[in-house]
């Protein structure tokens, strides 16, 4: 399986900035390996959209595959303790990436 290429949205910056370094480098390992497989055991898609979702500690990351371009795009991190925040970052981000 070829690897895809990993692309983070620009707003996503902003949900960086306020995660501590310690989680930010298990997220970020764990976005890093999606290039291999955007699939992982644990991911789940999310209805009406063609989004995923994985876990990563007490984070959510949610993104977008495009297969026939071998892309990634990181288009949401959240904050489990943030209720219904699943349903807001969704129409955030139903922009055209």
């Amino acid at each position: 399986m070829a690897a895809y290429r990993v692309f983070l949205k620009e707003s996503v910056k902003k949900d960086i900035a306020s995660i501590p370094a310690k989680d930010l480098q298990r997220i970020m390992e764990r976005i890093g390996g999606l290039s291999e497989n955007p699939r992982p055991p644990g991911s789940e898609k999310l209805s009406a959209q063609e989004r995923y979702r994985i876990r990563q500690g007490s984070y959510r990351i949610i993104y977008s595959i495009q297969d026939s371009q071998l892309t990634i795009w990181v288009v949401k991190i959240l904050a489990e303790k943030c209720i219904g925040c699943d349903v807001i970052a969704l129409h955030e981000t139903t922009k055209v990436l």
